[in-house]
């Protein structure tokens, strides 16, 4: 897939990642970017400066999602590759409260299936469309210090392989982006444990958007910016007791004290 001449669209667009990619599609050529975020200000302002349509948008909202793919539609015209890029974190295990629980798992797993309500009836009825959802390597990992994250993160991986095995005969291509540590405001929320761990590998948002973009360019399901996520994926599937014992030492080490 080739994003010159396209409409694309990308939630979480005002800040870190959703940013990089709004800049990265439109210097591609992007025929429309349309920046969606619940920061209206931050929306405007990417833009602005990019020649796009910002559209305020709560991804835990699927109304909002259903008028976001309806302002885009009326406004740039059909849209062909949707990003699902919105995200947050939030530390702790089963003793998170509900209501954390419940807020975590509407923006990382219930936006990307409020989206695909959406978008996917329009592309299906053209017979193509693409797909993209932010996911993290924890998604095929796990999260030291944040069981909300690491289960939030797998349920989104399990949606979007769920999305290509069904849809890809529909003419519907899906990539999941599975980052590890990116220097964006999340990962430098949290001081010292695995964050500082993750911060010494960390990439910019740019190399994301690069990776990306190659991604699309061949169709990939997994799009890794650290290329060493593969290896550690291959680890855990050939020997997932051993990989298991390796997590508890990076838990010893970086994990909250118990």
């Amino acid at each position: 897939m080739e994003v010159r001449g396209k409409v694309v669209v990308v939630t979480g667009g005002g800040s870190g990642i959703g940013e990089a990619l709004c800049r990265r599609f439109s210097a591609e050529g992007a025929r429309a970017v349309v920046v969606a975020d619940l920061d209206e200000n931050l929306a405007l302002s990417v833009a602005s400066s990019i020649g796009g349509l910002a559209v305020k948008t709560d991804v835990a909202v699927e109304n909002d999602l259903q008028q976001l793919v309806e302002v885009t539609t009326d406004n740039v015209g059909p849209i062909d590759l949707f990003c699902s890029n919105a995200g947050i974190i939030l530390m702790g295990g089963a003793e998170a409260s509900d209501s954390d629980w419940q807020r975590i798992w509407n923006i990382n797993v219930m936006s990307h299936v409020y989206a695909v309500r959406a978008v996917l009836p329009g592309m299906l009825a053209r017979g193509e469309g693409y797909l993209l959802q932010t996911a993290s390597a924890a998604g095929l990992l796990t999260q030291i210090g944040s069981a909300p994250y690491s289960v939030t993160k797998h349920a989104a991986v399990a949606f979007a392989e769920w999305l290509s095995i069904t849809h890809r005969r529909d003419g519907i291509r899906v990539s999941c982006l599975c980052p590890q540590g990116v220097r964006t405001q999340m990962l430098y929320q949290t001081d010292g444990g695995i964050a500082a761990h993750l911060q010494a590998s960390a990439v910019d948002t740019d190399t994301v958007a690069d990776a990306v973009i190659a991604g699309l360019a061949t169709e990939q399901f997994l799009i890794l910016p650290h290329p060493e996520v593969a290896d550690y994926f291959h680890h855990k599937a050939s020997d997932y007791d051993r990989w298991l014992r390796g997590m508890c030492r990076l838990q010893d080490r970086f994990g909250a004290p118990r």
